[in-house]
């Protein structure tokens, strides 16, 4: 993929993460098929699809509030970007299989799983390490290439 094209891809990712209304992190992913330089699906953490109830306590997080370490209890807390990303390609069934996913942070390990699984060759997490690294040790024992790539020129964390 060009450089450009990864770039833009990096930068509607953190667009998408600004979408989120997570107070613990919000959190981008980007769907992108890498033959075609083009964005084939997004998704953002958050509540559930048109929910009108939170999942959290409103500003805080009830993973924070709970001291809940990242990468652990995942049946608590928002749904993930990743996760998104991928339901929102398969609702309009659109393939996966050879992908890349542009993602903000390190995938955890529900969300390592589920990329593997569904056929994603490549993940590049945008702004550095973050994060556990059961997901991403996931993703390479399973063949899943994981990069970690500086903020786009112009993006601050």
């Amino acid at each position: 993929m060009k450089v450009k094209h990864l770039d833009a891809h990096m930068k509607v990712c953190l667009v998408q993460a600004s979408l989120s209304s997570c107070p613990r992190r919000k959190v981008g992913a980007v769907l992108v098929n890498p033959e075609r330089n083009t964005i084939i699906a997004t998704g953002y953490n958050g509540t559930p699809r048109g929910s009108v109830l939170p999942l959290c306590a409103g500003e805080v997080c009830e993973r924070t509030a709970n001291h809940i370490p990242s990468g652990t209890s995942m049946e608590l807390g928002c749904h993930h970007a990743e996760s998104n990303a991928i339901a929102n390609a398969a609702a309009e069934g659109i393939p996966t299989r050879g992908a890349w996913l542009v993602v903000s942070c390190s995938p955890c390990l529900m969300c390592a799983k589920l990329v593997h699984h569904a056929g994603i060759v490549h993940v590049v997490c945008v702004g550095g390490y973050q994060g556990g690294d059961a997901g991403p040790r996931y993703l390479w024992e399973n063949g899943v290439a994981v990069v970690y790539m500086d903020l786009p020129a112009g993006f601050v964390a």
